[in-house]
């Protein structure tokens, strides 16, 4: 081995030895208030006011006894949670993968305006169009209703850009043309064609959507009227929000660690997708 040669080695061993040090301080940063959650899941309001330690304490099945047997049907506000993220985050990457899809491969008048439009949609706050969409909703009697916190995200600019730019370096076109060609319909060359090249996009914004759905506290707090209805932000919330009399910090911790659970399980569910040549293979032009 020569001199060079023993220097690109060194040079490289220690670059390497810097991006693994650097990775592992940002994940023991991002892990560490997970880890302080759940420590503080497990203690209970009185040892939570004297401060924090590190170790785990014996009040978890306590907190979640009082929490299950308490006045918030948090069950119910689980499920409810469950059923909005996750219909929401199929209806969104499906319709914005449709709609970059058709963007993406055919040509017609106002292609470019539409992209633009669309992208624009994107610099509006969803706190400035909240009174309005209230009032629509009102007007058209779903209040207190799932349907408008559902229906709305088939229209997910930020999706629809992702996956508009993930098309462009990923979907060959002669795929699509070879499907045409041998008789396939635009439904079927969609689904049975560009959705499988699709799928690791598809992985990464449906764990988006679901996550921010789940999180989602402004939207469904002015949509959502009766305790059998409510997601579990909002049930947090007023569990916080109680009286302090009946204030238990340590319900407040198990609920939120209680919240997390179906997060993780989706994003390990979803995460093998996110990463692997699918289009490995594919027609190069």
């Amino acid at each position: 081995m020569t001199e060079r040669e023993r220097k690109e080695r060194n040079s490289v061993h220690a670059r390497r030895a810097v991006a693994y040090t650097v990775l592992t301080i940002i994940s023991f940063l991002c892990l560490f208030w997970f880890y302080v959650l759940f420590i503080n899941a497990t203690r209970s309001n009185g040892e939570l006011s004297r401060g924090f330690t590190a170790i785990p304490s014996t009040h978890l099945f306590e907190n979640l006894n009082n929490l299950f047997h308490g006045s918030l049907p948090v069950l119910r506000g689980m499920l409810n949670s469950l059923i909005i993220a996750s219909l929401s985050a199929l209806l969104s990457t499906y319709f914005s993968t449709m709609t970059a899809y058709a963007i993406q491969v055919y040509d017609f008048k106002l292609k470019k305006f539409l992209f633009t439009f669309i992208l624009a949609i994107m610099m509006i706050p969803t706190q400035v169009t909240a009174l309005g969409f209230v009032q629509l909703v009102r007007n058209m009697k779903l209040l207190n209703s799932f349907i408008p916190l559902i229906v709305p995200t088939i229209a997910a600019p930020v999706t629809f850009f992702y996956m508009k730019q993930y098309m462009e370096a990923n979907l060959p076109s002669a795929l699509i043309e070879a499907a045409r060609i041998d008789g396939a319909g635009e439904l079927r060359t969609f689904n049975s064609i560009a959705t499988p090249l699709m799928r690791p996009a598809i992985a990464v914004q449906a764990i988006f959507t679901f996550v921010s759905s789940w999180n989602n506290y402004f939207i469904p707090s002015l949509v959502l009227s009766s305790d059998n209805k409510k997601t579990l932000p909002i049930l947090i919330a007023q569990l916080r929000a109680a009286d302090w009399l009946k204030f238990d910090m340590g319900q407040v911790y198990a609920m939120i660690a209680f919240s997390i659970f179906p997060v993780i399980i989706v994003y390990l569910i979803l995460s093998k997708n996110i990463v692997g040549g699918v289009t490995a293979g594919g027609v190069k032009e």
